[in-house]
């Protein structure tokens, strides 16, 4: 099919609207018509990739979509993203056959097969690998590319029956938000955006709502209109920090020592909320002279003791009609969970915490003065990119901690504002039965290290690899290890809508469908409503579903029963817990709640007892300490002096608003908008001592790789780091990914990446 043509002012004036359509130069005529959809049929959908899984609804003319629009109330107008979908299902470089691979990996070079060939190929090598080393020897990797309810859960499921296969643990992004809350509040993927515009005082950590949560940036104005204060932490003044109150530079992984100078001052200057802590929370429970908890019953974990100020006896903190004590004398021979907090934030004085975070001694302590006497304050970290350091869980355990001392937490316009959707709001079911023989449990790869173990065939020899939706060639860390282990798996299988980087090394090319191609539910946690997925056109050539792919190889090993399921009924069983129907979610997008959704509404957390932790049992499984504590960043100046000499500039990624991860990277209309070559934010001072000007064409370069890029020199970055822009694709305009620069060492305790505890030197090109 020809592809449909738009200029760039046209593409500008339909991002401000709330449609695109594919028709041009007719485009504008038809806005302007008086009814320009009469006749076209219309088919509801969402962006499904992981950004914030806004509505969309195609209306179809003769079996093609000629138009994409935004149909709901909850979300803010489409981004040019979402408009742009019309070019990424007709796109140029859609995969239309299966391929196999003729030329060296990574050139691209195939030629068309069928099916059944490509199918009946898969399956064999995955016999192949099964015989020789084991199920632990196929490696399955799917990510955020499709984060419906049916696609990759597919994949999963199909790996379960097979017995147990090798996967990746942790995430590219927000591991380190996981490792702090479940053993502090109980549930991830919990969200304060409902009452954003009630807050009087919002603090934006390490983040950029503008650009990554953009749709719910009218709530920020709003809350700006009854006047709070927006206050952006961050070594790059973002485009948020140029619409905010204030803006605070900070030196990179060093967010921990300034959350524990603004624990101290609260402390020092009585702004604990003793009500809240003592019954909502276990910074009362006590630990014994060697730092453990004490417990009534060793047998029973939620016998939890606590000094009576009443009885001046050690009771259950869940006994009737006691005063439990925040603090114990000294000398007594255990203490709390409150003081072994507020000792490792003794030493961080304001002057210490200037010391180690560049941020001046009077900017703490006017934060966290705001902070906690402006109430409701809110923190919002969504996705920051201090969570992607080496110690960032440590770090948004400060940010939990601040909001429990304070009591900034389960009430309208308060809270953590996280990565959150409709899964703490109700409980989905899977699409697919289990298999009838537990998985074994297999070794995963920690997903930093993605390269490394497979090169390293370890914890497991890799002979098959099968992935999904997932950009593994230029976004995953260290990226020029992981294009050699792509290299070095004896089979490498891809299923992809549109012709990758990643795709270019398959040696069989899948094609997959995208949206409006297939049906499907999204039940997630980036969006406070269940949406239904609808077939709108027949798929382009012959793309085929995720999960019809893993139906068809599951046939051919011998449990296709469990995948011959109607998609209709896929969705009924994802569902069927949440006590929604398909009927509903058919008339349109369904929240399971009534009002605006309040996180741990009045102090009921979801840990086992319904109160909030300090005290984290999992990080002393691990050798940690079970409280915050700032540890120094590795690869830094200060955790490398010697590598800083080679490398002195901090590297750190952000997000651009042209794309999702990888997505969208190629598509013609962002192409055409946004600027077609990546750039590095540099402060002026670190470029005049490179002879860097405005523009000028730089290498990034460290021990992992060199990265080409434009120079953007300004002061609007700390002299010191560097700012990448993420999601570039490898060959694409001529550059490469920022990937290729990045740290690969593992997050411990969140399993996650340390990509912005990166050390890089600049010169010019």
């Amino acid at each position: 099919m020809a592809s449909p043509q738009i200029s760039r002012r046209d593409f500008l004036a339909l991002a401000g609207l709330t449609s695109a359509s594919a028709g041009c130069p007719a485009m504008a005529q038809a806005l302007k018509a008086k009814d320009p959809d009469a006749g076209l049929k219309t088919f509801q959908a969402t962006c499904s990739m992981e950004c914030l899984h806004c509505n969309l609804k195609a209306f179809v003319k003769d079996g093609k979509v000629v138009k994409i629009s935004n149909a709901n109330a909850f979300d803010g107008k489409p981004c040019a993203r979402g408009l742009s979908r019309i070019k990424w299902l007709y796109a140029e470089n859609r995969v239309l056959h299966p391929m196999k691979r003729v030329g060296e990996r990574g050139e691209g070079k195939f030629v068309a097969i069928t099916w059944d060939e490509a199918l009946d190929t898969i399956a064999g090598k995955i016999k192949e690998a099964i015989a020789k080393d084991g199920s632990q020897s196929l490696l399955f990797t799917s990510a955020s590319g499709n984060m419906d309810n049916l696609h990759n859960p597919a994949q999963v499921a199909f790996g379960n029956y097979l017995g147990g296969t090798t996967r990746t643990l942790g995430s590219l992004c927000c591991s380190a938000v996981t490792a702090a809350m479940m053993p502090i509040v109980g549930m991830r993927y919990v969200d304060t955006r409902d009452t954003i515009d009630q807050a009087k005082y919002i603090l934006c950590w390490g983040n950029n709502p503008l650009v990554t949560i953009q749709a719910y940036w009218h709530l920020y104005l709003k809350a700006k209109e009854r006047g709070a204060k927006i206050v952006v932490i961050d070594p790059r003044k973002s485009e948020t920090a140029v619409r905010a109150d204030k803006w605070v530079s900070i030196i990179p992984g060093t967010d921990t020592a300034l959350g524990l100078g603004m624990i101290r001052w609260i402390a020092a200057n009585g702004k604990l909320d003793k009500p809240f802590l003592k019954q909502h929370t276990g910074a009362v429970y006590l630990v014994d002279k060697d730092g453990k908890l004490m417990r009534e019953d060793a047998k029973d974990p939620n016998s939890y003791l606590v000094f009576d100020e009443k009885s001046q006896k050690l009771v259950r903190h869940d006994a009737k009609n006691i005063d439990p004590a925040l603090e114990v004398k000294a000398g007594s021979p255990y203490r709390t969970v409150l003081s072994m907090v507020l000792e490792q934030a003794e030493p961080w004085t304001p002057e210490a915490v200037a010391d180690t975070t560049g941020v001046p001694a009077a900017t703490v302590v006017e934060l966290v003065k705001d902070y906690s006497t402006n109430k409701p304050s809110m923190i919002v970290n969504n996705m920051g990119s201090f969570q992607r350091t080496q110690y960032g869980t440590q770090a948004v355990g400060a940010q939990y901690y601040l909001a429990l001392l304070t009591g900034n937490i389960g009430k309208a316009g308060t809270g953590i504002c996280d990565a959150g959707g409709v899964t703490q709001m109700a409980k989905f079911g899977s699409a697919f039965p289990p298999p009838p023989n537990k998985p074994k449990k297999v070794a995963p790869i920690p997903t930093a290290k993605l390269g490394e173990y497979v090169l390293a065939g370890k914890p497991n020899k890799i002979n098959f690899w099968y992935t999904q939706t997932c950009g593994i060639v230029g976004q995953w860390p260290n990226a020029n290890k992981v294009i050699e282990a792509v290299k070095s798996v004896p089979f490498f299988v891809v299923a992809e809508s549109v012709m990758t980087p990643t795709a270019r090394y398959a040696d069989i090319l899948l094609p997959a469908t995208t949206v409006f191609e297939y049906d499907s539910v999204m039940a997630g946690a980036r969006n406070h409503y269940i949406q239904l997925i609808e077939k709108a056109v027949e798929p382009q050539g012959e793309a085929k579903p995720d999960y019809w792919i893993m139906g068809q190889l599951a046939k051919r090993m011998g449990f296709g029963e469990a995948f011959n399921i109607p998609v209709e009924q896929m969705i009924k069983n994802v569902l069927k817990p949440s006590g929604i129907t398909y009927e509903q979610i058919k008339k349109g997008p369904v929240c399971p709640v009534k009002g605006p959704w309040i996180p741990f509404k009045d102090g009921i957390f979801k840990t086992p007892n319904g109160k909030a932790n300090f005290y984290c049992e999992p990080w002393a499984a691990k050798g940690f300490l079970p409280v915050v504590t700032y540890l120094q960043v590795d690869e830094s100046p200060k955790g490398n002096p010697e590598l800083a000499q080679k490398y002195p500039l901090q590297a750190i990624q952000r997000k651009v608003i042209r794309n999702i991860h990888t997505s969208f990277q190629d598509n013609e209309w962002i192409n055409q908008l946004f600027e077609d070559e990546p750039t590095v934010l540099m402060h002026t001072k670190d470029a005049e001592a490179r002879g860097i000007k405005q523009g000028d064409k730089v290498v990034v370069f460290n021990d992992r790789g060199e990265h080409p890029t434009i120079a953007v020199v300004n002061d609007n970055i700390r002299p010191g780091v560097v700012c990448l822009e993420n999601g570039w694709w490898m060959g694409q305009f001529g550059f490469n990914s920022s990937s290729v620069l990045t740290n690969d060492t593992v997050q411990i305790l969140g399993t996650g990446t340390s990509i912005c505890s990166t050390l890089v030197n600049v010169r010019k090109a």
